[in-house]
């Protein structure tokens, strides 16, 4: 059952309410495209009902978006989770931010036998995730204050890193976390996928040779961009099968909290369900206040609501390394190093195997991810790696506050 918007609302007496009288002579803050409090649908057209979430919550699968970093969508996310167990309490909650090997983890913090230390621990959180837990730690509490089942969407980084680098076809059945074949993406996903790899160029994956100028057809992806499309339609299929297992299993609504790139113009996670014979899900964004009105676009979302200027900064970036990394079953490589980034600048170089940093032992990507996301700006993580017959100590050295940082 598609999303149909339900009539406008008048909003002619709500737009009076608050207004404070500004000066003259200072420049006024441009109108939000969608006013602070209040829902629309994806075009920015302000809902009729106070809130749509009587209708939505008949949905089998909910999708909330989200920018990882950004506080205030997460307190949308709790808020609007609240209100749709308002309306149908029979509720799931997946989650993008934990692998499938988390779920023992998940199960045991609904049933109240972890406490919240014990819960980051178990589920091996700063290394799986690394954004600060107090994110969602609230929507984590509500779903054991009503006992709501909560479901593992992801799979390990290293299988999609592992795709990315070698295809699909390449990786055993036997090694895929029980991820089946993904539906082939739309030219519209492939095509926002490429401009996304575009802006943050490598020199594997640009397109090599000078453009056919003669030609208005565009060159297609070079094989590393299709590697790379196919890696996250594989990430999408991951998510959306864990989704569909979990309505099909707990006959509940799934409300899945995952990063808004995966859900936006139905592409990604959307998609891959419908594929899954899932085609009743429903889109929700937050829209921040200063967000371009151009991309009300009508298909970026099914529903939007608007946010009030951020209550408070979001997340400083996260120290980056600036390596992509090739694990296997013995041992960690570096498979190429960014320019100009913390581990150009330390030494470091394509196919050198990774020991220890800090001391510590460098058995999986996990392992440096979590030491390296530990690093405040300005400090330093020595480094031991292996090159060829030869071991070396290297220093990465992070930028300190204000200093440009590495490319992500």
């Amino acid at each position: 059952m598609p999303f149909r918007p339900l009539p406008r609302l008048l909003l002619a007496a709500a737009l009076c309410l608050g207004v404070v009288a500004a000066h003259a002579d200072e420049p006024r803050p441009a109108p939000a495209c969608v006013a602070p409090g209040l829902w629309a649908d994806g075009e920015g057209k302000p809902l009729t009902a106070a809130t749509p979430l009587r209708r939505i919550a008949e949905f089998p699968v909910i999708l909330l978006g989200e920018q990882h970093d950004k506080p205030d969508h997460h307190r949308w996310q709790l808020h609007t989770l609240a209100g749709l167990h308002a309306h149908n309490p029979d509720l799931a909650i997946g989650l993008e931010m934990l692998p499938r090997r988390a779920q023992p983890a998940l199960d045991r913090w609904a049933a109240g036998e972890l406490d919240e230390a014990a819960f980051l621990a178990a589920s091996d959180w700063r290394a799986v995730w690394g954004f600060d837990p107090e994110f969602y730690l609230p929507i984590l509490r509500f779903a054991r204050m009503n006992r709501l089942p909560l479901v593992a969407l992801n799979v390990e980084r290293s299988l999609i890193a592992r795709t990315a680098r070698d295809g699909w076809a390449a990786i055993p059945p036997t090694e895929r976390e029980g991820v089946g074949q993904p539906a082939a993406p739309s030219d519209a996903y492939r095509d926002r996928l490429t401009e996304a790899l575009a802006a943050h160029p490598s020199k594997e994956v640009a397109n090599k040779g000078e453009p056919d100028t003669a030609s208005d057809t565009p060159a297609p992806p070079s094989p590393a961009a299709q590697r790379f499309i196919e890696a996250q339609t594989v990430w999408d299929r991951a998510m959306a099968e864990r989704i569909a297992d979990a309505r099909r299993t707990s006959g509940r609504a799934v409300v899945a909290i995952l990063g808004e790139g995966h859900i936006t113009h139905r592409n990604g996670v959307p998609h891959q369900l419908a594929d899954l014979g899932l085609a009743d899900s429903v889109v929700l964004l937050p829209w921040d206040a200063g967000r371009e009105c151009d991309a009300l676009d009508g298909r970026i979302a099914d529903v939007v609501f608007g946010l009030g200027p951020a209550s408070d900064p979001a997340e400083p970036p996260r120290p980056r390394l600036g390596v992509q990394l090739e694990p296997s079953a013995e041992d960690v490589r570096i498979e190429q190093v960014l320019d100009g980034g913390v581990a150009a600048a330390s030494g470091l170089q394509a196919g050198d195997r990774l020991i220890a940093a800090a001391g510590r032992p460098i058995r999986q990507p996990a392992d440096l991810t979590a030491l390296v996301q530990r690093q405040t700006p300005g400090t330093w993580l020595p480094l031991t790696i292996q090159r060829g017959d030869e071991t070396k100590e290297l220093v990465a050295k992070f930028p300190a506050e204000g200093a440009p940082p590495p490319p992500p």
